[in-house]
């Protein structure tokens, strides 16, 4: 095949000079070796048709091989196989063909043709999405993840903080709720974490927009979710809140993209991003949700509060579902806020029991969540874990935000879980007749003796946090099946031409019983089998809502220079921990062998632990990478410092592989917990990319004893 006709290659006279010299970027949020493999298979390709090429490799630890403004300047064309948002503004004036990173894997030489008729990348241009390549993330997904992401360090630090603050200075005073003393130390920990919660809602605004719209939407992404959640600016008593938020992002991204294409004089087109635009998306923003969104809102408010008002005299278990839903549905917005003023306005009355209600169903939310990723951890990543157990602590304080990012990345199970499991809390307080006597919900306001009725209280808060948790985990475990599904038949199309490439499938996961992603898979956010990574590079465990419970190894340190040269893989793997012969016939019983294996090296200090570490992450999905080969790994203090095994199968073990194939190869990873960073992401790196070579699995594959294979495996570094 040739490269299709395009403008000249860059350079003189002489034959090197004609070389076609292309640039590429592989990103992937998810999976733990595509970004690598991506990169490997088209360096491969550009080689073998005598193309110059440079690969920068992007992920959630960072870049490497950054592509710098001389590479650029010289470039003939740019290849972004990605499914991560990537900043194009670089590559101005540029041929950039975007496409998915599963097609970087799969048809590399057909990028590399498609790259010098792809269109010319103009300056303030927005963040790519993929033009094509199998199925992927829309553009909406990725968008929402990308705001949830940079929110949660501000729900998680401004909720702690405000925690801290009450638990240690405040108390219960009848006429405000938990008070904490004017002046005092704790009121200034108070008031920064008041500011980070006051953060949170314009932060998810504006980096959805910014997702959207790259940086001239940030402005307008940020105002806006200010705005929506300042219920002052369109006469309501409660701001819009986090879904105010999502709509003005969304709003502010797409409007951002609509004024982009509209003609402009060429004098004004370097002002367009960084004034105009952002001017007048603003404005337009601010000025529709003021007077067009705003009303509905405070109108909605003022009628569930009449409504509200008639229902005072029904059943009490009615009333308190009812507002158990409204409190666990949008956490501080509209609903949620008119409820709990109905609720506090009703205390100066000396009617303390409808507090009562609302008290139990307002830490349910951030408690149950926080309960879901301890019942599940394989469904969540690492990120979401760390915010489940912030959560948790939120919870006990009434704070039911922490919740949020959860909402934000899974609304369709997320929010169900929480009205169920409020409802319920709302009930069985209602129907035992709790009372609060302050405007504050949660534990805490039990603790400091606000509450009448403490024992059912207690009950009305475990029965509801424990029916949102496994709602939730019921909900995300049914969606991760669906999509894994989904998955698979994507395969069954594609698994034929991709094994014709030699398209090689990358494992998720930041370690065994952790997710990532991402975004976050916030991101996300429980990550499971993207559909970007579905078409010949899916895997199984990726993440729902943004969520792939797993995490990039975007790491790579040098592959060389660590350790003596007689080192394989930092001195992890050694002859020790190699096996010219598997004997296990399944997957279960090789990762046991391969424990085992481990073992001899005095490391494994928990046989069973580890073993029981890696399964969890089997079950998370297959570690099985296609063409022979599988890498299960763990993150666990079941060993006491990093170590890597390899063995060999003459008949091959089932893997679940994507491609179908047995694995022959296995390598098997453990890290400790303390382990420095992502070390076991770093190695699953250096692996992946040395892995994709056909020549060096032929070489692992004849070694004739352990010498000779640990003298192969030494190449990988």
């Amino acid at each position: 095949m040739t490269i299709p006709a395009g403008p000249p290659p860059t350079g003189g006279g002489d034959g090197e000079q004609q070389r076609l010299r292309l640039l590429a970027v592989t990103a992937c949020p998810t999976g733990i070796a595509h970004t690598y493999m991506a990169a490997e298979k088209l360096a491969q390709a550009a080689e073998s048709r005598g193309i110059d090429m440079k690969v920068e490799t992007q992920g959630s630890i960072g870049a490497e091989n950054v592509l710098d403004d001389n590479d650029v300047k010289h470039a003939d064309g740019v290849i972004v196989a990605a499914d991560k948002d990537v900043d194009l503004s670089r590559f101005a004036g540029k041929r950039v063909l975007t496409v998915g990173v599963a097609e970087g894997i799969r048809h590399p030489e057909q990028l590399i043709e498609r790259v010098m008729s792809a269109p010319v990348h103009t300056p303030g241009g927005a963040p790519t999405a993929p033009a094509s390549g199998g199925k992927e993330r829309s553009v909406g997904y990725k968008a929402l993840m990308n705001g949830v992401s940079y929110m949660i360090p501000f729900v998680v630090v401004g909720g702690l903080l405000i925690a801290i603050s009450l638990s240690l200075g405040g108390h219960t005073d009848p006429s405000g709720g938990l008070v904490i003393p004017k002046d005092s130390f704790w009121m200034d920990i108070n008031n920064i974490g008041v500011i980070g919660f006051t953060l949170m809602v314009p932060i998810l605004s504006g980096y959805i927009a910014y997702a959207i719209g790259d940086r001239p939407a940030l402005v307008p992404g940020m105002v806006g979710g200010w705005i929506a959640n300042t219920g002052e600016l369109y006469d309501s008593k409660a701001g819009a809140g986090f879904i105010g938020a999502i709509v003005t992002g969304f709003l502010a991204g797409y409007l951002v993209l609509w004024i982009k294409k509209v003609p402009v004089p060429k004098f004004a087109r370097p002002i367009m991003p960084i004034i105009v635009i952002p001017i007048v998306a603003t404005t337009a923003l601010g000025m529709f949700f003021i007077y067009v969104i705003g009303k509905p809102i405070s109108w909605v408010f003022e009628n569930l509060t009449d409504w509200l008002s008639g229902m005072t005299g029904t059943s009490a278990i009615l009333l308190g579902a009812i507002l158990g839903l409204m409190i666990a549905f949008d956490m501080g917005g509209p609903v949620n806020k008119t409820a709990f003023l109905f609720g506090a306005g009703l205390i100066a009355t000396g009617n303390q029991t409808v507090m009562g209600m609302c008290a139990a169903a307002i830490p349910v939310m951030p408690l149950g969540q926080g309960l879901a990723t301890l019942i599940r951890k394989r469904l969540y990543t690492e990120q979401e874990r760390e915010t489940g157990l912030a959560s948790l602590f939120m919870g006990c304080f009434g704070i039911s935000e922490g919740a949020i990012p959860f909402a934000a990345a899974r609304p369709a199970q997320v929010i169900p879980a929480n009205m169920l499991g409020g409802a319920v809390a709302g009930a069985i307080a209602g129907v035992a007749g709790v009372e609060d006597a302050v405007p504050h919900g949660g534990p805490i306001v039990a603790v400091l003796g606000a509450v009448s009725g403490v024992p059912m209280f207690f009950v009305a808060v475990v029965i509801g946090s424990a029916v949102t948790a496994l709602t939730t985990v019921a909900l995300v475990d049914l969606a991760e099946r669906r999509r894994r599904g989904e998955s698979r038949l994507a395969l069954g199309v594609g698994a034929r031409e991709a094994v014709l490439v030699g398209a090689g499938v990358g494992a998720t996961g930041a370690g065994a019983g952790t997710g990532a992603s991402g975004s976050a898979g916030v991101g996300g956010v429980p990550k499971q089998a993207g559909p970007a990574e579905s078409a010949g590079a899916a895997v199984p465990g990726d993440r729902a809502d943004g969520a792939d419970t797993a995490k990039e190894a975007e790491s790579a340190d040098e592959a060389e220079g660590d350790g003596d040269s007689g080192d394989v893989l930092s001195g992890y793997l050694t002859e020790q921990t190699v096996k010219v012969r598997l004997g296990a016939a399944d997957k279960e019983a090789a990762i046991r062998e391969m424990a085992e294996l481990l073992g001899r090296t005095g490391k494994v200090v928990d046989p069973e632990e580890l073993v029981a570490t890696a399964l969890r992450r089997e079950a998370q999905g297959t570690t099985g990478l296609g063409e022979e080969i599988a890498i299960p790994h763990a993150k666990t203090d079941a060993v006491s410092a990093p170590v890597v095994g390899f063995a060999r199968s003459a008949e091959g073990v089932e893997w679940d592989s994507p491609d179908g194939t047995k694995a022959r190869l296995v390598f098997m990873i453990a890290v400790p917990e303390a382990a420095a960073g992502d070390e076991h992401l770093r190695i699953l790196a250096l692996l992946s990319r040395k892995l994709m070579n056909a020549e060096f699995r032929e070489r692992l594959l004849a070694a004739p004893d352990e010498s000779a294979v640990l003298g192969v495996l030494r190449e990988v570094g």
